[in-house]
């Protein structure tokens, strides 16, 4: 009799939370500002994408402030190794996309 062949052992992925989480604090001790949020995660061949929200500009009222988008790139072991700013945009405003 042939012996069962084994499924093949694959090491676990970290949870999309998790990652979330790591994203928007090592974005935050970089920055010295704490995010807003995390608008977008994906996986990657190498890891993961976030776009972070960070509050860059704080205004009276509120809905001046100025806010910016940073793509966050992490490797698989969630260790942040770039960081951009995609765009500035003030809080009260909202993406005119079709």
């Amino acid at each position: 009799m042939a012996p069962a062949e084994q499924p093949a052992k694959r090491k676990p992925q970290k949870k999309a939370a998790w990652v979330m989480r790591s994203a928007a604090q090592q974005l935050a001790q970089l920055l010295g500002r704490p995010p807003e949020s995390v608008s977008a995660i994906k996986p990657t061949e190498d890891g993961w994408e976030a776009d972070v929200e960070v509050l860059e500009l704080e205004r009276i009222p509120e809905t001046t402030s100025v806010m910016a988008s940073y793509r966050v790139t992490l490797d698989k072991e969630g260790d942040l190794v770039a960081y951009e700013r995609k765009r500035r945009y003030t809080r009260g405003q909202i993406d005119r996309r079709p």
